[in-house]
């Protein structure tokens, strides 16, 4: 849907994009110098596969101070983006046979990234209602002998929600009991709007080190997605495994985005804070302009930049061209030549009823594009 959009927008549409998955912010101007500084000092050839020292070294501090976990460099390797960190521990993991729990509404691409390595991915299911926070009887119902691991992902794409506490210790339980691998994408930990800082299952179950790994990287909280930079941290072997595998695929990750993202961790975090709170601003805005619309329903967002609306109420209905919309991929289709507004299909991430809709768009655009969708639905 991004790309369709920028297409038409490329045509002359007057297109609104909320279905973006970056920030709209650019890049800080300490982090983008420090790039250009490492071209200048010739910073450009090969480092090792697992990233620079100095870069895991700054992970691990970033790591004792918002989480208050001590790990060691070794126990981290930096990859090409959060997604390729992701890929490399399924293919380190898992087996063909194996099972993967995935909580639903989940990022669309944990499921092929398991099925890429022959595992089965299960879904979990969760309801709007309970701020799309999965049953634990649910969850527990679903592992068989053949369950290896959970993906966790807080605050998540596309729900923009926040597991509690009890969720996530009532998780830790289910972990401790079936022996499982907990691989925790925390790459929206520092877009929170509560005041709290990241948490994670770590946070709540520090004996289960030894059988959890973090996924995070510089893409969301400092507008770095196009840098590529990301990383694994957990055990030593798993971690070395992850490390192998890279250096028959990628190799290290740019060298020069390498320097850009130690400068991101350990330069100024103003420009965190600062985006932190435009996000936050925006998501009350989108959540009451929502609110105003006859039969959408969401949870506010409580971090990220996504809201994950629920347009089932309009299902079933006749657009002005006679066809039916049947589900969220029909809808985003109506809305985008009906509205001229972007936005992504539930089903994408597992819940038919949803559309994704990003607010990492000035507040104009939110305020124009919700009044388009609310137009395009008046006409159903």
């Amino acid at each position: 849907m991004n790309a369709k959009a920028k297409t038409l927008k490329a045509q002359g549409y007057d297109i609104i994009n909320l279905s973006a998955g970056e920030p709209d912010f650019d890049t800080p101007s300490h982090i983008k110098a420090a790039a250009i500084k490492a071209i200048e000092e010739g910073f450009t050839r090969y480092t090792v596969v697992s990233g620079i020292p100095e870069l895991r070294e700054a992970v691990c501090h970033r790591l004792k101070e918002d989480y208050g976990l001590s790990y060691s460099p070794d126990e981290v390797v930096v990859s090409c983006g959060a997604k390729q960190a992701l890929f490399n521990l399924s293919q380190a993991l898992f087996d063909p046979g194996d099972e993967v729990l995935i909580l639903a509404p989940y990022w669309v691409s944990y499921p092929p990234i398991v099925e890429l390595s022959g595992a089965k991915p299960v879904i979990v299911p969760s309801e709007l209602e309970q701020n799309f926070e999965p049953d634990l009887e649910a969850l527990k119902k679903r592992i068989t002998d053949k369950t290896k691991a959970i993906f966790l992902n807080s605050p998540s794409n596309p729900t923009g929600q926040i597991y509690s506490r009890s969720f996530l210790e009532g998780v830790a339980e289910v972990v401790r009991t079936h022996g499982l691998i907990v691989i925790t994408d925390d790459i929206y930990d520092k877009l929170r709007f509560d005041g709290q800082p990241p948490e994670n299952i770590l946070t709540v179950a520090s004996d289960l080190r030894d059988q959890v790994i973090m996924v995070n990287g510089v893409s969301k909280t400092y507008a770095m997605t196009g840098w590529r930079i990301g990383w694994a941290v957990g055990p030593k072997e798993i971690i070395a495994a992850c490390a192998r595998i890279q250096g028959q695929s990628t190799s290290n990750a740019s060298s020069v985005a390498q320097k850009a993202a130690l400068e991101a961790l350990t330069g100024p975090q103003e420009c965190v804070t600062q985006m932190r709170e435009a996000f936050a601003r925006r998501a009350k805005l989108l959540s009451q302009k929502i609110q105003e619309i006859p039969g959408l329903s969401l949870p506010e967002p409580r971090g990220t930049f996504y809201a994950f609306v629920d347009f089932s109420a309009y299902f079933g209905r006749q657009r002005p061209g006679g066809e039916i919309i049947n589900g969220s991929l029909d809808m985003c289709d109506y809305l985008l030549s009906e509205a001229l507004v972007a936005t992504v299909p539930g089903v994408a991430f597992g819940d038919d009823r949803c559309l994704r809709i990003s607010f990492a768009n000035a507040d104009e655009e939110i305020i124009k594009g919700v009044e388009r969708i609310k137009e395009a639905l008046e006409k159903l």
